[in-house]
């Protein structure tokens, strides 16, 4: 395994000038078509024959002359709209669109990762599915799966990986159990009676109604659902009304359910249900009507045990100090999650925060930037862990016959 990381070492120039190429010229979901390009033609000069599918998805086929099963690595390859603010060679050339969350690292890691692969197809005992998927701010993963991403072949397992500003450069986290939670958004109207602020009793007040609404749906987190089963209710809108001595007709909510254990919505704890319901009840209370939307984007992650030890055999051999393998669990929601509710897999956190690379801000924010030195180990997670879940094939329980 040391000529791989060695490999990957010489490869490093080559690894970061894609990622700053990615970076400059972000595309927004399901528009990724110079990306998705760049993408093929380079599988191309590996001697592959990639294929599109879902629109600007690419994948490709590495396979050798041994028998054995078939392991799916992805990227995601998808920017956000969002302004970048970072004053950097490499900033963003399309206004109002920005790699925000490390998509450009992901896709740069797995294209070096393929080069590697490649190389070393003879050590290869069954076949790696590249797949670099568009539009996972927004749920593409599904659209790639009822596209058959994971047939023709059948996959056997799948490993992916994020990486993540908040660990520590040099870090990496592979745990087993739910990782990600699943995230319903939802949008409530409220309908009232608009009227003037200084004869309140003559309408229906629904800025009242909302407030009620806020904070009530709290309680869901520590009086109906077991404090152990993280569930996190948040408003990140609210709008109404156009002048302050007038009682508006209706307000608008907007927010997110957060929810970290298997089964998710559809669990015994059912934390949106029990949230239209006490939405409807205020309401009533309050003689407002409620109009309620909810949108399932993203089931919880839940990482596979056999395959979670499978990445953390890779990750003792990329990161030989053990401090630097942790346990690491988000709030946050990842499409990823399609994959893993139907095969076994595994998705890893690599760490890229780092004050001297000013690589600490959040996701999504508009200074968000990464730690390169780290896609190095990326690069290394997705090979080493193939060759680890290749080797160990019938010792897995869902791949003995």
């Amino acid at each position: 395994m040391q000529d791989i990381l060695k490999r990957i070492e010489e490869l490093y120039d080559e690894l970061v000038a894609l990622r700053r190429d990615f970076h400059m010229h972000p595309e927004l979901g399901f528009e990724e078509q110079r990306t998705a390009g760049i993408v093929e033609q380079y599988l191309r000069d590996l001697g592959l024959s990639p294929t599109r599918m879902t629109k600007t998805g690419v994948v490709a086929l590495i396979e050798d002359d041994q028998p054995g099963p078939v392991l799916m690595l992805r990227a995601d390859m998808d920017a956000l709209p969002i302004t970048e603010e970072n004053e950097i060679p490499y900033k963003s050339q399309n206004p109002g669109v920005m790699h925000a969350c490390g998509h450009d690292a992901h896709t740069a890691m797995l294209l070096i990762a393929a080069k590697v692969l490649v190389e070393n197809r003879d050590q290869i005992k069954g076949t790696i599915k590249l797949v670099f998927q568009p539009n996972e701010e927004i749920a593409g993963a599904i659209h790639m799966i009822n596209d058959g991403v994971l047939e023709n072949p059948k996959v056997d397992a799948v490993m992916g990986q994020h990486i993540w500003s908040f660990m520590d450069s040099g870090t990496v986290a592979a745990t087993p159990g739910p990782i990600m939670s699943g995230l319903d958004a939802f949008k409530i109207k409220i309908i009232g009676k608009g009227g003037h602020t200084g004869a309140p009793e003559e309408s229906i007040d629904p800025v009242l109604t909302a407030a009620s609404v806020i904070q009530s749906v709290q309680m869901l987190q520590t009086r109906e659902i077991s404090g152990l089963k993280s569930t996190v209710i948040m408003f990140g809108k609210v709008s109404g009304g156009f002048k302050g001595s007038v009682i508006p007709d209706e307000i608008e909510l907007e927010g997110t359910i957060r929810f970290l254990y298997e089964g998710g919505a559809e669990s015994i704890e059912q934390p949106t249900e029990r949230f239209i319901r006490i939405v409807r009840g205020i309401c009533e209370t309050h003689r407002c009507q409620c109009e309620i939307a909810i949108e399932h984007e993203n089931i919880p992650l839940i990482n596979n045990e056999e395959m979670a030890d499978i990445a953390l055999q890779a990750a003792e051999i990329v990161f030989p100090n053990k401090n630097s393998i942790q346990t690491n669990r988000s709030l946050a929601s990842e499409d990823f999650s399609e994959y893993t509710a139907r095969v076994p897999g595994v998705f890893i956190f690599l760490g890229t925060a780092n004050p001297d690379t000013d690589s600490c801000f959040a996701h999504h924010n508009n200074c968000f930037n990464i730690d390169e030195q780290t896609m190095k180990q990326g690069v290394a997670m997705h090979v080493i862990g193939a060759f680890k879940f290749l080797n160990a094939n019938k010792t897995l329980s869902f791949l003995a016959k």
